[in-house]
C-alpha cells in the first residue's frame, strides 16, 4: 500500500505514529469487505464490490468513570457519549442520527460508513451489536450510519450488505495501522475519475505543555478528473486520457458521488467546537481540487474523546446534578483547524495512491491513479 508521504509528497504538519485516526487514543477502526463475482449485473447475485467501515470512538476503553475495582477493558465505551458536531457542505447524501447530534452535541454507538442502499442494514447491525454487548441496554438508539454510492462497480440494489456484516466490522475494529483504498465501505468507490475508497491521516497539535492528536478517516467517492490537484499542482487535465467513467451513462456522470469525513480528537472540545472542526473539512477537500458539486453528498462529523463521563445520557434517576467539561479556549483553536485541513487533504491523497484498478459490474472499470505519470507531472512542476 503506497501512501502520500512514502510517495514523496511534500505535505505539511506532523502526523502521529500511524498517520491515522487511530492515533487518537481509544479510537478503533474495523472493516468488512465484500468482493465477489464478475461480468454482467445480475441483481441479487452480483458482481459485489462493497462493504462496511466501523469507527469506535472509545473502543475498548469502557466507561472510564473510576470504577473500584477498575473494570477490565470492554467494549462499553459506547455508553459514554462523546462531544460531537456535524456539518453538511452538500446534502445529496445521508448520515443517520445527525439530528440528535445537532440537538444534544453527543455521539454514542460506533460510526458506520457503507454504500447508499445498505444504510438500513448497518443501522440494524449497530443496534444488534450494542444489545449483544450490553444485554440490559433497553433504551432507544440512534446509530450514526453514513453512505456513498458504489453502483458504478457493484450490485448496489442486490441487498448484499447484511446486519451481520456491520456487526463483523465493529468486532474487527482495532487500534494501530489502518488499511486504505478498496476496503470496507470504500471498496466500490471512485474519486476524481480514479479508484477511490477509504483513507486516513492524523496531525499532532501542541497546546501549551500538552500534545493532542487530530485524526480523520474518510470515504472518498467524489470529484471530476479535471479538478484533481496534488500539492497545489493541477494534474487532472494531464491525466484525462484513461477515464472510462466520463461518458453518457447516468451511472457515471462526472461529479456524481459523495464524501463522508469523520474527524476525531482527544483534545477537550465543546460540541460547538466539534462543529467548527467539521466546518473546516471542506477546506482540506478543496486543496485536492473539488468545489463541492451539486450531485455530491458531502457530510462531515467531528467528535472529541476527552471529558469521559461528562455528557450523560439524560435518563439518570435520582436527584438532578451538573455536568462539567474542560475545553480548549476558543481563541486558541486555530492550530486544530489547521490540523483538520492538512489531515483531510492527505487522507484523500492516501486513498488515490493506495487504490488499484478495479473492474466491477458489466465490466465497468475504475482505473488506479498512475503513479509514474503523476511523479513525472509533479517533478516537471517542481513539486517533487
Amino acid at each position: 500500500m503506497t501512501r502520500a508521504r512514502a510517495f514523496g509528497l511534500p505535505l505539511p504538519g506532523t502526523p502521529g505514529p500511524h498517520n491515522a485516526i487511530t492515533d487518537v487514543p481509544g479510537i478503533e477502526v474495523g472493516y468488512t469487505t465484500l468482493l465477489s463475482g464478475d461480468g454482467p449485473l445480475r441483481r441479487g447475485e452480483g458482481p459485489v464490490r462493497t462493504g462496511v467501515t466501523a469507527i469506535l470512538p472509545r473502543g475498548r476503553t469502557g466507561l472510564l468513570r473510576g470504577d473500584d475495582p477498575p473494570q477490565p477493558p470492554e467494549r462499553t465505551g459506547f455508553l459514554d457519549p462523546c462531544a460531537a458536531g456535524i456539518y453538511s457542505l452538500n446534502g445529496n447524501g445521508e448520515m443517520t442520527g445527525s439530528h440528535w447530534i445537532a440537538e444534544t452535541g453527543a455521539l454514542a454507538l460506533p460510526v458506520m460508513i457503507t454504500n447508499t442502499h445498505a444504510v438500513g442494514a448497518c443501522h440494524r447491525g449497530a443496534i444488534d451489536w450494542a444489545v449483544r454487548e450490553n444485554p440490559g441496554f433497553e433504551e432507544w438508539m440512534l446509530p450514526v450510519v453514513a453512505e456513498t454510492w458504489d453502483g458504478y462497480l457493484s450490485d448496489i440494489n442486490g441487498d448484499h450488505v447484511r446486519p451481520e456484516h456491520a456487526v463483523a466490522a465493529i468486532d474487527a475494529a482495532a487500534p494501530g495501522p489502518v488499511a486504505e483504498g478498496s476496503v470496507g465501505g470504500g471498496t466500490g468507490m471512485n474519486c476524481y475519475g480514479f479508484k477511490g475508497g477509504t483513507g486516513t491521516a492524523s496531525r499532532v497539535v501542541r497546546y501549551g505543555d500538552d500534545s493532542f492528536t487530530v485524526g480523520v478517516l474518510l470515504q472518498a467517492n467524489f470529484g471530476s478528473r479535471p479538478q484533481l490537484t496534488v500539492c497545489g499542482a493541477p494534474v487532472g487535465a494531464d491525466l484525462g486520457d484513461d477515464n472510462p467513467m466520463e461518458d453518457d451513462d447516468w451511472l457515471a456522470r462526472p461529479g456524481t458521488g459523495s464524501v463522508i469525513v469523520v474527524v476525531g480528537t482527544d483534545a477537550p472540545f465543546l460540541p460547538g467546537q466539534c462543529t467548527a472542526l467539521a466546518r473546516r473539512v471542506p477546506l482540506g477537500l478543496a486543496r485536492t481540487g473539488t468545489y463541492g458539486q451539486h450531485g455530491s453528498g458531502d457530510i462531515f462529523l467531528a467528535f472529541s474523546t476527552a471529558n469521559p463521563g461528562a455528557i450523560t445520557g439524560g435518563f439518570e434517576v435520582g436527584e438532578p446534578g451538573y455536568d462539567t467539561m474542560r475545553f480548549v479556549q476558543w481563541n486558541r483553536i486555530d492550530p486544530f483547524y489547521e490540523a483538520v485541513v492538512e489531515a483531510v487533504e492527505e487522507a484523500v491523497l492516501n486513498v488515490l495512491l493506495a487504490s488499484r484498478t478495479m473492474i466491477g459490474r458489466d465490466g465497468n472499470r475504475s482505473p488506479g491513479l498512475p503513479h509514474d505519470r503523476l511523479r513525472d507531472l509533479l517533478t516537471a512542476r517542481g513539486v517533487l
